[in-house]
């Protein structure tokens, strides 16, 4: 197998940011999903859709309640700032440059609970809130995770992967465990993710992605990017083939000895939701033949731990502690382990 694709997202739920090569890491590929939007809401009497979004009177803002921000493009300067570009439907389109890694010493601090995943935050300046605010029509803030992560929950890490996915232990032993750097404002953590949703990365094949093609009509092609991927890969042996993989290991040729070897603890299977139905041109959802998650729920809803889902895409970590690792698209791919069964999808309050 070879990679074709590789994605960042450097603010959450905007659209992706095509690479050509990325360095890996334990958190994921440089700039992903260090920022995201939250809702500024009047009072804390929300109603709320997920819990898991809501922190008294902010809510976190994806894809999945905000279609609309598929109308907000990013791209990733030279000189350390990626320029975002709001293009609604009537073409009026506008741009914003924000650092990258701004300092954190002039911003204010906030407590961010994303999937019942805790971190410490900034509140990025007015001038950016008040941009993105005009461009919504409601009030938003951008926040920065800055050096902090996220706890990886449930049976999510590869430890608790290799340790037969006992979630219940996982999921609240992790979280204890990094109460007192969260506190502090320290991130001692080696273990731990961005705004992601619940992974480093996200690995799909272009072999999947050609039979959800096949669901369409008029020869309609599945744009990759509403899964959201990281890593796309081809010459998978056949659609959903990954569901089994465990590990994945990019450029199996070179050596351990000359620290090029990277390998991707697989641990979990994708569970997807209606953000795949939106139509980016107009940043609403889509209807008939748009609805790529009714035609998949027909047969892929094959997570026991998340079984009101479809199936797209294999949740995975960077093998051990080591970063600095570049991959690129071109680069070959093997499957360093096959599982026999698939895995059963734990997280607290997603799935079943």
């Amino acid at each position: 197998m070879k990679i074709t694709q590789l994605y960042t997202y450097p603010i959450k739920s905007l659209r992706g940011v095509p690479l050509s090569t990325a360095i890996a890491s334990s958190n994921g590929f440089p700039y992903d999903r260090r920022f995201m939007l939250i809702k500024i809401h009047d009072s804390q009497a929300i109603s709320s859709r997920s819990k898991s979004h809501i922190n008294g009177n902010l809510e976190n803002m994806t894809i999945t309640y905000y279609p609309e921000l598929v109308l907000f493009l990013q791209s990733i300067n030279s000189n350390g700032t990626i320029t975002v570009t709001y293009n609604p439907p009537d073409g009026r389109t506008k741009s914003l440059s924000i650092q990258l890694e701004p300092d954190v010493a002039l911003l204010e601090e906030i407590d961010v609970r994303l999937h019942q995943s805790p971190a410490k935050a900034y509140k990025m300046p007015e001038r950016i809130n008040a941009w993105f605010s005009e461009c919504l029509g409601y009030d938003v803030m951008l926040s920065y995770l800055g050096p902090h992560k996220r706890p990886v929950l449930g049976n999510l890490s590869p430890n608790a992967a290799q340790n037969g996915g006992a979630a219940s232990k996982s999921w609240l032993s992790t979280i204890t465990a990094s109460i007192p750097s969260l506190i502090a404002g320290k991130d001692v953590e080696t273990e731990g993710i961005s705004f992601a949703d619940v992974a480093a990365y996200l690995v799909v094949t272009e072999e999947s992605l050609r039979d959800v093609d096949s669901r369409l009509q008029d020869s309609t092609k599945m744009d990759v990017t509403k899964f959201r991927p990281n890593i796309v890969l081809s010459g998978a042996g056949e659609a959903y083939e990954e569901d089994y993989w465990g590990s994945i290991t990019i450029n199996a040729n070179k050596t351990k000895e000359d620290n090029q070897l990277t390998e991707i603890v697989l641990t979990q299977n994708c569970g997807r939701c209606v953000s795949i139905n939106v139509d980016y041109s107009t940043g609403k959802p889509g209807t008939g033949e748009a609805n790529v998650l009714k035609k998949l729920m027909r047969d892929r809803r094959v997570d026991k731990g998340n079984k009101y889902s479809p199936i797209f895409g294999r949740y995975g970590f960077l093998k051990g502690v080591a970063a600095g690792q570049v991959i690129a698209i071109g680069d070959e791919v093997t499957v360093s382990k096959t599982n026999k069964e698939r895995t059963t999808f734990e997280w607290p309050g997603i799935g079943s």
